[in-house]
């Protein structure tokens, strides 16, 4: 009995906590959020964005198309501990040129429409979320592309040379 106690007790030890490591919630877009890679006003820049945050940073770093942030996080280059990247929920967005202030979610949540006839904030082909399967595909239906998850989303997709366009899709 004695060791079964001890045994139960060293792997109650071992496991994390995971309230402890609760994720900062996502800020609210406003005028002071700056794009991480162009330091322009996010506001400024239709479509979909995103917010990372560090581990260690109080403020979330800006994207102004969820593309970057998903660049960003992709990266084999990238500075710090991810804790988390939200991204806009676009089936809940007042329109394209809108994507909202609170409607956030978690990038891992999201279905992402990929290689659609969008745009990003600086005019880059941009990838899509969605908090439902049904709102990615009456998307793509319109605009084209696949529905994606983050995880199958190649590296490539995010990191490569684009073409710019400056289309901009209707919800």
């Amino acid at each position: 009995m004695m060791k079964q106690t001890l045994l139960a007790l060293l792997l109650l030890a071992g496991c994390k906590d995971e309230s402890s490591s609760a994720l900062p919630k996502a800020a609210t877009l406003d005028d002071n959020a700056a794009s991480y890679y162009c330091q322009m006003a996010i506001l400024e820049h239709k479509g979909p964005k995103g917010q990372l945050f560090l581990d260690g940073a109080s403020a979330p770093i800006w994207f102004a198309q969820v593309r970057d942030g998903l660049a960003y996080l992709k990266s084999p280059e990238q500075e710090g501990d991810v804790l988390v990247l939200y991204v806009n929920d676009m089936g809940k967005a007042p329109s394209y040129d809108q994507p909202g202030a609170d409607n956030w979610m978690k990038a891992q949540d999201a279905f992402y429409v990929v290689g659609s006839d969008a745009v990003g904030g600086m005019g880059a082909p941009e990838i899509v979320p969605f908090g439902t399967m049904e709102k990615a595909r009456k998307f793509a239906a319109t605009h084209g592309g696949t529905i994606q998850k983050l995880e199958d989303i190649p590296v490539e997709t995010v990191l490569s040379p684009v073409e710019f366009t400056s289309t901009t899709p209707e919800n």
